[in-house]
């Protein structure tokens, strides 16, 4: 009992330095070295018995239809193949909807979009099922499909409905403006594209339960529906997430489903069963950002500020609610971003189409919000012929103040983070050299024009659903001095494990490698919330933090008893714990006498957001604990002949608070902002007119690359500590960093706007690809985009589905709409005007490895 690991260094080396790593260190990731060789396992990577069987999907081919017959005696007999599911053999429930019913797992009679579960294969590998599913014949009655948000909105198709927020009478206020502008806007979606697709494992057992492996943001809704799904109560069900090869929300809902198969299949056979969907079945089956389309109506005074606002924002949900109503919800919180709106009036729309149904992604609708607003700062700008920036600022929230929706507004200190900014970046100084230098590109032809912007973010910190801002943890602490950790929270890359570690490392003042977090299980941690929202750190550090007191509190009262001194007189210090002046013990010392007198070491912890509410039924409230703030500065050259742009420098000044971890912190910023960037300017999902998704493989969608990343990049913390009580008064960061990114598609705005000496807002659309630029570009000069020549049908022929020209319908539907970026004027929905609500409201450098150890890196899975 006395043995002391080597892996550590000596107590005799602990007692005379600090404890390493513990918070406020840029401690590396704690899986870092087995993601740069290779070994971390992944749900796909975990060794398999021979006899496992593998599932694969058979998709609708129609966006909405109805099935006549499907023959599927092809399927069945080829080779390898051991089973065929459809809708009829699912043995319980069959809805996996995960707040409102509308998910089924599989199809019944009605197919509602492209790439919808029909059957299910299974077979001896995950080749032959594919192979299979391919075989199906199937006949199909079409029915009528609504594709896009316009016409949802006419035939007031919604998955959900609307939900409206009022502050003031906005229309009297319009009214009375000395300047009142009209915009609009249309945003796109995104793909998720994480590097590990989705995936599932299930293992029978002995017991009849199942053990689920899976590559889910939210163990406990898929432990719970593969329960329901199978007909087995919650307990007998174990979900298991070591790590994710990413998530970035779409494996917040959407991982369930291949779970429920697999169990389905598990269940049936009683043999291990996997399932893995290739990148294109998970582009075409699985959700992504929803698409928005937007519009405003502000009224404003001579210098620029806000006096009303009248908004819709109207989302393409899909099919199903899946969790739309709380997206839409975040963007209609969001739609003033860091701007003080005296009246408003927000619309929300849910408006359903027959495309795969749309989930949560980074930002969960904040940044189609946000973005809108920020449009419409740079529109109020051009219009007025200002400064955006100065605009910017001048409709800054002031504490005091309230947000549209009831939230007061405190320790807001985005003035500060955004003129600090641009102090330290020459923000003024550069604005002129620009438009100086644009001026000369005109004069001598050029076709170069720079752009530089400024944008602010705030970003709400919260579940919008009261009920997830909750959490819970298990710490474990054995006899040789070393701490187990397990929380509720899930690992997709984002470092969460290795922050939590270090905050029980700190709680008793001990090294970070005697701290180990285990992997997420719902037999440890029960009735887990989701890791999104950005609240993972928050809520999960705070119980893990509980547990520590708690366990901390019985070493205490034991060790003041024991040692007939005061509770306060014991102090945990470099792996040591001090008795007054009478004894100084080892950290793992302590923990042994404390366990031969039979203390427990061992304890849950728990936490809850405080001081968070919103009735909706009066649509007021204080949904956030607190706001992330930042500002991001970027400049850009485009191409005004090609519409191809660079980003030429990019600053960043992000509030994370009190940080935990530096180094996990600033690259969560540069990620996201990257990612971000990709959905502004490069990443487009393009649709044809039958609800296919074109943009479906690696080789059609574009996302950022190393080569699209600011040429000078600068990063900066904003050192202040959360006036809130979150855990060592840190903030979130995970999401907000996301819609810094709009600093760029403003850049490119302020470039295109350069071509009408900035008294003209540009009609560019999001993502700003170089045909969207070329588009605003030349509209902004007053040319027509349409160029009068024949079409040639066989070049784009295989672009739309080898649509057949000489009988293409007279109204166009069918192929690829060639101008889907083109801002699109969105009739307003029925407004509903509600009642108006009164109411208050440093890590050290490993060593070289010259010999690393590689044998425990996977081959292969065992598919094949």
């Amino acid at each position: 009992m006395s043995h002391h690991s080597s892996l550590f260094d000596s107590y005799n080396i602990r007692r005379v330095r600090p404890p390493k790593n513990k918070i406020g260190t840029s401690a590396k990731h704690d899986s870092a070295i087995s993601h740069v060789m290779g070994s971390a396992t992944y749900v796909d990577d975990i060794l398999k018995p021979q006899d496992t069987l593998h599932v694969a999907i058979g998709k609708s081919t129609q966006a909405h239809a109805r099935i006549l017959s499907m023959d599927l005696s092809e399927v069945k007999a080829a080779a390898g193949v051991v089973d065929v599911i459809t809708f009829a053999d699912l043995p319980a429930k069959t809805d996996i909807g995960p707040v409102f019913d509308g998910d089924p797992l599989m199809v019944d009679q009605i197919t509602e979009y492209v790439g919808q579960t029909l059957f299910a294969v299974v077979a001896v590998s995950h080749r032959a099922a594919k192979k299979a599913s391919l075989k199906a014949l199937v006949n199909y009655e079409p029915l009528p499909a609504i594709l896009t948000i316009e016409q949802a909105l006419e035939q007031e198709q919604f998955v959900r409905p609307s939900h409206f927020m009022q502050r003031g009478d906005t229309e009297a206020e319009l009214d009375k403006a000395t300047t009142r502008i009209a915009g609009h806007i249309h945003m796109l979606g995104q793909e998720h594209f994480y590097l590990e697709g989705q995936v599932s494992y299930v293992v029978p057992c002995d017991d009849g339960g199942l053990e689920v492996y899976t590559s889910s943001q939210h163990p406990s809704e898929v432990q719970q529906l593969v329960a329901e799904v199978v007909d087995l109560p919650f307990h007998a069900v174990t979900t298991i997430v070591r790590r994710m090869g990413g998530g970035f929300g779409g494996k917040e809902t959407q991982a369930a489903a291949w779970a429920c198969l697999c169990g389905v299949v598990a269940k049936r056979h009683n043999v291990p069963v996997s399932m893995r969907l290739d990148r294109q079945d998970d582009m075409v089956a699985t959700g992504k950002r929803h698409e928005f389309a937007n519009r405003y109506d502000v009224g404003i005074n001579d210098a620029g500020q806000i006096l009303a606002v009248d908004m819709q924002l109207s989302a393409l949900c899909g099919y199903s609610p899946d969790l739309s109503d709380a997206i839409v919800d975040r963007a209609m919180f969001h739609c003033d971003n860091a701007y003080y709106y005296p009246a408003a009036q927000i619309a929300g729309h849910r408006c359903k189409t027959h495309t795969v149904s749309n989930t949560a992604y980074r930002g969960f609708g904040g940044p189609q919000g946000l973005l809108t607003a920020e449009y419409m700062m740079d529109h109020i700008a051009y219009t007025l012929g200002k400064d955006p920036l100065q605009v910017r600022l001048a409709n800054l929230y002031q504490n005091g103040q309230s947000t549209h929706y009831g939230q007061p507004i405190e320790h807001f200190d985005l003035a500060t983070i955004m003129n600090t900014l641009a102090t330290d970046c020459d923000y003024e100084q550069r604005r002129q050299q620009i438009m100086a230098a644009n001026k000369k590109a005109e004069a001598e032809g050029s076709d170069k024009r720079l752009g530089l912007a400024l944008t602010p973010v705030k970003f709400g910190i919260s579940f919008t659903v009261q009920h997830l801002n909750q959490a819970g943890a298990l710490v474990h602490i054995y006899t040789d001095g070393t701490i187990q950790i397990n929380h509720g929270g899930t690992e997709m890359g984002q470092g969460l494990y290795i922050k939590i570690a270090q905050i029980v490392a700190n709680e008793f003042d001990v090294d970070l490698d005697t701290v180990k977090a285990t992997a997420t299980r719902t037999d440890k941690v029960p009735n887990t919330s989701p890791t999104a929202a950005s609240s993972g750190t928050d809520i999960n550090g705070k119980a893990a933090q509980n547990a520590c007191i708690t366990i901390r509190q019985r070493i205490v009262e034991f060790a003041a008893e024991h040692f007939a001194v005061a509770p306060e007189a014991i102090r945990f210090e470099n792996n040591h714990v001090y008795i007054d002046d009478k004894e100084e013990l080892t950290f793992a010392e302590m923990v042994l006498l404390a366990y031969q007198h039979r203390i427990s070491l061992s304890a849950t912890g728990y936490y809850k957001t405080p001081k968070i509410f919103y009735d909706r039924s009066k649509a007021w409230g204080r949904p956030f604990f607190y706001f992330a703030l930042g500002a991001s500065c970027s400049e850009v050259e485009i191409d005004t002949l090609t519409g191809e742009y660079t980003v030429l420098r990019c600053d960043i000044l992000h509030d994370v608070g009190q940080s935990i971890n530096p180094a996990i912190d600033i690259g969560q910023i540069e990620g996201a902002f990257v990612q971000g960037m990709g959905w502004l300017t490069a990443e487009e999902l393009v649709w044809d007119n039958k609800g296919n998704l074109a943009s479906n493989s690696a080789a059609n969608y574009k996302i950022p690359t190393a080569h699209d990343l600011p040429k000078q990049w600068t990063v900066n913390l904003f050192d202040r500590k959360n006036e809130e009580q979150t855990i060592y008064n840190s903030k979130a960061v995970g999401e907000p960093p996301f819609m810094l990114a709009a600093s760029v598609w403003c850049a490119i705005n302020n470039a295109v706007a350069s071509l009408a000496d900035y008294h003209k807002n540009p009609e560019l659309t999001m993502p700003a690809t170089p045909e969207a630029v070329l588009k605003a570009v030349m509209r902004m000069q007053g040319e027509p985009w349409e160029i009068d020549t024949d079409v040639n049908a066989a070049a784009i022929d295989s672009l739309t589905n080898n649509v057949d020209y000489n009988h293409v319908n007279q109204d166009g539907d069918d192929g690829i709409n060639d101008d889907k970026v083109k801002p699109q004027q969105v009739s307003h929905g029925k407004d509903v005007n509600p009642p108006e609500v009164a109411g208050q409201l440093v890590d050290d450098q490993p060593e070289a490895i010259k010999n690393p150890n590689v044998s425990v890196s996977r081959g292969p899975a065992h598919s094949e």
